[in-house]
């Protein structure tokens, strides 16, 4: 599923390419896909203009020129992309809905499984999941108190759990989380009430830097994700946990072992994040 550095790294694509552009024609080929907003409702952006995208946690937001607070919002899901074509190109299998610019050039959203969801609304609120995200770990408001904060009346709940829960802080997902574990070295399955202060700004600390990390190589690309000019990120080359079973630990040579914590699959260096 594409985290935080990847969902930045297609908004950051995206506004260099359709930008201001006017939408010629609107076609949704999977309805299924709407979670709020019918097709005719999306037919009916002609002749508005893509006026900013901006992104919260894994949701991108797309603000229309008028009126000023419709809002259409994408969540990749798993498998989802948004594909600018200069020209337009023939319909693949998965490609489920089309927007159509008057300069001829298009975006295209394809989804293998499918799972990704649209909303176009005046509402943010009716965004499930959207407005109860928690900090980013790159808002300029994140620290090490609003994580302790956040996480100081569930003792027992694991650490992992903790740090998937977009409520407590918003974008990181399977990947990112393990890396942040092995940096700050904490175990996945450490129960938050165990956590000292100097672990809880280790963790704070890695957040922001491996978030900010990946997006300086333009995400992680194992197999779907891309950013909107079908491009594939960097970032799985930096990696020193994640799917790294049984390769020796960057610090210390350690094998690295996989357990599954919340039904993930969770990896880490059992001697340099000890349980």
């Amino acid at each position: 599923m594409p985290e935080l550095p990847e969902v930045e790294t297609v908004r950051r694509s995206l506004t260099d390419l359709v930008l201001h552009k006017e939408i010629k024609a609107v076609e949704i080929f999977k309805p299924a896909i709407l979670a709020l907003g019918d097709e005719a409702a999306y037919a009916g952006l002609v002749g508005y203009e893509l006026a900013e995208i901006g992104r919260r946690g894994k949701y991108l937001l797309f603000k229309l020129n008028e009126p000023a607070d419709l809002l259409w919002v994408v969540h990749l899901r798993m498998t989802g992309k948004l594909l600018y074509h200069q020209q337009p190109e023939p319909l693949q299998k998965h490609d489920h809905a089309r927007l159509q610019f008057a300069d001829g050039s298009e975006l295209v959203y394809n989804d293998t499984r499918a799972f990704g969801r649209f909303w176009l609304t005046q509402d943010a609120a009716q965004v499930s999941g959207l407005n109860s995200l928690g900090l980013e770990p790159l808002d300029a408001e994140f620290s090490a108190a609003y994580w302790q904060e956040k996480i100081k009346r569930r003792p027992k709940t694991q650490v992992k759990v903790a740090l998937l829960d977009q409520t407590v802080v918003a974008g990181l997902g399977n990947i990112y989380a393990d890396e942040v574990l092995f940096q700050a070295g904490v175990h996945p399955e450490r129960p938050l009430g165990t956590l000292t202060d100097e672990e809880n700004q280790r963790l704070a600390q890695a957040m922001r830097e491996i978030l900010q990390a990946s997006i300086e190589q333009r995400g992680t690309t194992f197999r779907d994700y891309v950013d909107g000019n079908n491009q594939k990120g960097g970032y799985q080359e930096f990696l020193r946990v994640f799917q790294k079973l049984n390769q020796p630990c960057p610090n210390c040579g350690q094998q690295i072992q996989r357990i599954k914590v919340a039904g993930r699959s969770s990896y880490f260096c059992p001697h340099c994040q000890l349980k």
